[in-house]
């Protein structure tokens, strides 16, 4: 206890100076801001005719000058902050990271002073620090699973709009207006991107960067090829629309046939746990020396490796690629 509470008065302060720093930073971030916008707008009339300006998305990955400045240096975090907008996550990577940090240490110190097992601190620590990854992750997860299923229907809208007569353009609109989400917030990204300048191929490059699933990348480059070569689009995209729906009829009959590994991993995974929360609740002398005995420390951790192994081993076994 009497080592805590120094570590405690430490973090503390250092927090203290970390935040204080921040807010004199982004005073000066925001003057320097102002300067630069308007050292632009009086260099606005020295441009020449045919000078062209490029249009650059600077991604923002904190609030905080400071941090925001370590993190764009880092791909790494601009891969997790991609991984954030696909997910529909409104957090920026350096907020996330920092609930990472925090979720991480308050876990560690509960495991550390409550939980009567101080030498597995870390293990507290590490799955704290990991469960905002895990939750944005998951919610990514699961729309990509909603855009596959509406994905269809956003198809078959497409095509008898082109075929009544409307510009695939125009098109794009209509998906947007309405089709449920998330299909509709993607394709009216697609449908602003073309409509202030960008051209149709690198719109619909764009939409698979931003859900790269094997469905949008079939639709983008039928509707490439179409773009390029000509050809019937309503009867492409019906063919299209009727690929992917036969595609997810094989993906049910996989998930049926792969049920039983699915539950074989579920109950490899719990049963560890179980037993040893049983243990500790029906007779704790008999688990006890698992934990106080370090011979018993590394069992733990070498259980934990393997049952880690086990899970990606199962997962790999039953995800089949249709």
């Amino acid at each position: 206890m009497f080592v805590v509470i120094p570590i405690a008065v430490f973090v503390v302060v250092a927090l203290a100076v970390f935040v204080g720093a921040s807010l004199l930073d982004e005073r000066s971030s925001k003057a320097r801001l102002l300067r630069e916008r308007l050292s632009t707008v009086q260099k606005g009339a020295e441009r020449e005719p045919n000078q062209e300006l490029a249009l650059l998305r600077d991604e923002v990955m904190s609030k905080i000058p400071a941090l925001d400045n370590l993190l764009r240096r880092s791909s790494s975090i601009s891969n997790f902050q991609t991984l954030l907008e696909q997910a529909d996550v409104k957090s920026r990577a350096g907020n996330v990271v920092l609930l990472c940090l925090v979720s991480g240490a308050g876990l560690g110190l509960i495991v550390l002073l409550f939980s009567g097992f101080p030498q597995f601190a870390w293990l507290g620590l590490l799955i704290g620090a990991f469960l905002p990854y895990s939750y944005a992750n998951y919610k990514r997860t699961k729309r990509f699973e909603k855009f596959e299923e509406i994905f269809p229907e956003a198809i078959d809208t497409l095509a008898r709009a082109v075929r009544a007569g409307h510009a695939f353009t125009t098109a794009l609109e209509l998906i947007a207006s309405e089709i449920a989400e998330p299909v509709a917030s993607e394709f009216r990204k697609l449908y602003e991107e073309q409509k202030f300048g960008l051209p149709v191929r690198d719109a619909l490059i764009n939409l698979t960067e931003r859900m790269p699933l094997v469905d949008v990348k079939f639709f983008v480059t039928a509707v490439m090829l179409q773009r390029e070569t000509g050809g019937n689009l309503a009867e492409i995209l019906d063919n299209l629309s009727y690929v992917i729906r036969e595609r997810f009829k094989i993906m049910r009959q996989v998930r049926v046939h792969t049920a039983q590994g699915r539950m074989t991993m579920m109950l490899l995974m719990g049963l560890p746990p179980i037993i040893v929360i049983t243990m500790q609740a029906m007779n704790p002398s008999f688990i006890r020396p698992l934990f106080d005995d370090p011979i018993g420390h590394l069992l733990i951790v070498v259980g934990i490796t393997l049952q880690t192994i086990g899970y990606f081993v199962i997962r790999k076994i039953i995800q089949i690629q249709v």
